[in-house]
């Protein structure tokens, strides 16, 4: 069975309206949370942490690397709009998952590549999905992208809410976010919910 057919057959055996969560890292959190938030069938992405040591870190003692968390996006969609395998589709096309502990000028493991699967068909799914980009030869060098429980999540300050959408013209957000979100629109138009 595909991925696709797949997420169809699960968001049919738990019925519309039931929402599921997908917790994943793929750098600053600001930039997933704006594309995902753009997708049909998202109804939430928060940010936060997760994969580290100390429990309720704050932004601060994340940024410095030692708590060993990562700065994540909790996505809670709904599986009968949208499948687990589109959601790491997108994942992947917006960051690059071969970098180790970086992305672009953001460097430390708090901005590592990494699903923090929550079911095992979460986890079968994302090691397939590695499996298959790893096979087409997608990128020059190896996927790092660690794929591991999710034990904890901790949602980040409030602060970070929305913090595109509300910071349009920050230089971060123009240089960063911005072109992440038009890759997103372009590649996945037809699941956008605007």
């Amino acid at each position: 069975m595909t991925p696709a057919a797949s997420d169809a057959a699960n968001a049919m055996a738990v019925g519309p309206g039931i929402s599921e969560t997908a917790t994943l890292a793929g750098g600053c959190f600001w930039c997933l949370e704006a594309v995902f938030l753009q997708l049909k069938g998202v109804s939430k992405a928060q940010s936060g942490y997760a994969g580290g040591r100390r429990p309720n870190p704050t932004y601060e003692q994340v940024c410095t690397g030692v708590t060993g968390h990562a700065e994540v996006v909790r996505v809670t969609y709904d599986p009968a709009v949208i499948g687990f395998s589109d959601l790491l589709d997108v994942f992947f096309t917006i960051h690059d998952p071969t970098t180790l502990n970086r992305q672009g000028a953001d460097t430390g493991t708090q901005y590592r590549s990494a699903i923090f699967f929550e079911s095992a068909d979460q986890e079968t799914a994302a090691r397939a999905k590695i499996a298959a980009l790893a096979a087409e030869k997608v990128w020059d060098d190896p996927i790092v992208t660690e794929v591991v429980p999710l034990t904890a999540f901790y949602p980040a300050e409030s602060y970070h809410d929305d913090y595109f959408a509300r910071n349009p013209q920050n230089p971060y957000c123009a240089a960063v976010i911005a072109p992440k979100v038009a890759k997103a629109r372009k590649y996945f138009f037809e699941k956008l919910s605007k």
